[in-house]
């Protein structure tokens, strides 16, 4: 049985005036939508190249969605009766 879908994912940059970049990223699948969030902070004697606070701040917050994400589907998971689905490494990390 074959399945396709489309979810759409949006993206938002800014930096405040103290080298700070946040990202604000949106997971929105029709049913539901999830948001991430994401920080880069410059040091004030680094050089200024906002693309890789961009790049930090937007990986951060693509991270911290795909943890959520991982965790709603354990959820949905053990709500079907199945045992839970491990969501760490062995570590302990949010894989």
């Amino acid at each position: 049985m074959s399945h396709t879908t489309e979810w759409k994912v949006r993206l938002h940059l800014f930096e405040d005036d103290d080298g700070t970049t946040k990202a604000h990223v949106v997971l929105d699948t029709g049913t539901t939508a999830l948001t991430g969030n994401g920080t880069a902070h410059r040091h004030p004697a680094d050089t200024n190249v906002p693309e890789i606070g961009d790049e930090l701040a937007a990986g951060r917050a693509m991270v911290d969605l795909a943890h959520q994400l991982l965790e709603v589907a354990g959820r949905d998971i053990q709500a079907m009766g199945a045992p839970r689905l491990s969501t760490r490494d062995p570590a302990g990390r949010l894989v």
